[in-house]
């Protein structure tokens, strides 16, 4: 799970931020949480600051502001990544001296949020549990991606492996083939596999335990490369 923090002396852009943060972290099937901050002050008060992976933090707030603030949460041992908000970028070159990650310009603008909080998540060594979002008419899905052996496609629908069972839902599969970590590999036109449950490749077929795939002339070789790479891990 990911921890991030807000620390804006705005309670509107607090509320602007968070939502953006969590339609990117949502579509991404990242587990998070957000904890937000009306002051410095707040913020560095307790221990709590310390577990804080990524801090979007406010320079110009009353009292206690933004440069002054991460100077004493570096002085506590916070390690985490922080990202200043700023409406004046005159004031960014200031967070070199706390190790600075990098720095929003108010007003947001989402694209710019969405690839700032991207490049952060890629920073962190993230041995986190990914997710796969499933949207569906009643309800939205989220499933773990470690437990997941493989996605085929069905027509207009897409069914996914787990290992409780199948969860179809609407969709293409290049869609879901391009919102996958680098262990999942394409061996068919319909066929997105899990290598970390490979346990036999054959010359046509690619068996994951009890259930067995079409592997394409197309992506033969792709998948023997790939799957010579998996074992050598082992």
């Amino acid at each position: 799970m990911v921890k991030i923090g807000i620390c804006d002396d705005e309670p509107q852009m607090i509320k602007l931020l968070s939502q953006t943060l969590e339609q990117v972290l949502q579509l991404q099937g990242i587990e998070y949480e957000i904890w937000e901050y009306a002051s410095g002050e707040e913020l560095t008060a307790g221990i709590a600051c310390l577990d804080i992976d990524i801090l979007f933090l406010d320079i110009e707030m009353r009292i206690l502001d933004g440069i002054e603030t991460a100077k004493r949460l570096r002085k506590k041992g916070m390690k985490g990544i922080i990202i200043f908000v700023t409406a004046h970028p005159d004031f960014v070159f200031q967070g070199y001296e706390v190790h600075a990650f990098h720095y929003i310009l108010k007003p947001y603008r989402k694209e710019k949020i969405a690839e700032v909080l991207t490049q952060a998540l890629e920073e962190l060594d993230l041995s986190k549990e990914q997710f796969f979002v499933i949207e569906q008419k009643a309800k939205i899905i989220r499933i773990p991606l470690s437990q997941t052996l493989a996605f085929q496609s069905d027509r207009r629908k897409v069914l996914a492996f787990v290992e409780e069972g199948t969860i179809d839902f609407y969709g293409k599969i290049d869609d879901v083939c391009c919102k996958l970590p680098s262990y999942f590999i394409r061996i068919h036109n319909r066929c997105i596999v899990n290598l970390n449950y490979v346990t036999t490749l054959e010359k046509d077929r690619c068996i994951l335990g009890e259930h067995s795939f079409p592997v394409s002339r197309t992506f033969r070789q792709e998948v023997e490369t790939a799957f010579a790479r998996a074992m050598l891990k082992q």
